[in-house]
Formats: structure tokens, sequence, C-alpha cells
């Protein structure tokens, strides 16, 4: 069990590092091969993410892939509504909201297959609209993975596609994004006691491995072809967040 979630670990770390989506797939194997329960599971997995986060930042930032002008504003929504929704897990059972959270990254990703514009979008000095909007993004995009321990890309990806960013800079901005996210909602779970130190250590080590891989990976294919791995990353991820919510 122990040499299985240490491979499904670095799988996540080299999809965060790829594609920025792949976190929610920890958190069941965390309950089904670690034996935790489903608030210690996602608080866990949360708490590894502040290190994906750090690692991916940094590989990201070498590439010169990381606009700041965008990131900064989503981030600090993110470290904003990250504790609320940590507190709201602990109060709450998430079934619903898993479904609801799955049918929108499936929708996400149906529509990143299709986009309605170029995936062109740039930052633009001065309009006080867009800081706002990305400052929504963020404090829905913290909520979220606060509240189902999921981190910060899975929703940052898909949303930030649809609003035609280029994949590459979404995916770059995530992993910022998910220190925030991480470290808001870890502090909501750490006030509770729900987070495995443990288990978080060596999982931590094995994503970092995936995470090296995955940016490498990200910085070598084309644009066309990382936003259809987005699409299919969230719609595999969307349906599979719904299937677990059913079971």
């Amino acid at each position: 069990m122990f040499f299985l979630l240490l491979l499904v670990a670095i799988f996540v770390g080299g999809l965060i590092g790829t594609v920025g989506v792949g976190g929610i797939l920890l958190i069941p194997s965390l309950s089904l091969l670690a034996g935790l329960s489903t608030h210690a599971a996602m608080a866990t997995a949360l708490f590894s993410f502040i290190f994906t986060g750090l690692l991916g930042t940094w590989l990201f930032q070498r590439h010169g892939s990381i606009d700041w002008r965008i990131t900064i504003p989503v981030c600090l929504g993110g470290l904003l509504c990250g504790y609320p929704g940590a507190l709201v897990n602990a109060l709450a059972p998430a079934r619903l909201l898993d479904l609801l959270l799955g049918a929108v990254i499936v929708f996400a990703g149906v529509y990143a297959l299709f986009p309605a514009g170029g995936g062109n979008r740039q930052y633009r000095p001065g309009d006080l609209r867009q800081k706002l909007f990305l400052l929504t993004v963020g404090g829905a995009v913290g909520f979220g993975s606060g509240l189902t321990g999921v981190g910060g890309p899975v929703l940052s990806v898909p949303l930030m596609v649809i609003l035609g960013f280029s994949p590459l800079t979404a995916i770059a901005a995530s992993q910022v994004i998910q220190i925030a996210a991480a470290l808001s909602g870890s502090a909501g779970n750490l006030a509770h006691g729900f987070i495995d130190a443990g288990v978080a250590v060596w999982i931590t080590a094995a994503e970092l491995v995936g995470v090296t891989a995955g940016a490498r990976l990200a910085h070598s294919i084309s644009q066309a072809s990382l936003k259809k791995v987005v699409a299919v990353v969230c719609i595999a991820v969307g349906a599979f967040i719904i299937l677990r919510a059913c079971i």
C-alpha cells in the first residue's frame, strides 16, 4: 500500500507540474491506501500542496512563464478565502459541493476544447474591472480549495483557460495560487487537527519528484497540445469527483 501510494503521489505531482490539475486524485488515495478519514485526507493533501506550489513556482519562474500581474490578484483572493473554506469543510459534509465542483470542472474542460477566443488574453494595465475579476476568481479558487482540499489549480486552470488566458499562463499562475490557497486552507485545518504530519512528509517528497518532471514537460510541448491536455484532464478529474461523491 505504501509503495502504491508513493506512485500515486509521484503521478499527482507530475500532473500538477504539467497541467496544474491532479491534486484531487491524492485525496481518495490517502483515504483508501493510508486509512485517513475524509477530512484528514483533504487536509493532508492540501498541506502538501504548499510545497509542490513552492517548487512549481521556482521551476516556472526560471522559464519566465509566470505573469505576476495576473497571478498576484488571483493569489490575494485565494489567500483571503481559503481559511473560511476550510472552516466550512470542518462543519459540513461536502458531497453536494463535490457534485457541483465536479460539474463545473467537466464543463470547463469541455469548453476549453472548443474555446470561444484564441486563448491570448493579456493583462491590461489600469483595467480595474479585470483586477477585481481576477481577485474574485482567486476568492472562488481559495474557498473551493479550503473546502474540498483539492488545491487551487484544479479550479484556477480551467477558469483561466475559459477566460481566454493561454494554458501555459494559467498553469504557471496555478503554481503560485496553490501556495496561497493551501496556506490559508491549512491554517484552518491546523486549528481542527486534521493534518497527518507523518503521512504528509513522505507524500510531499514523492510529489516534488513528479512536479520537477512535469514542469519540464509543460515547457516542451505546444500550446495547442497543452490546451487539449488541460481539457482532457479537467473532464477526467471532474468526472472522478462526481463519481466519488456518488459512491
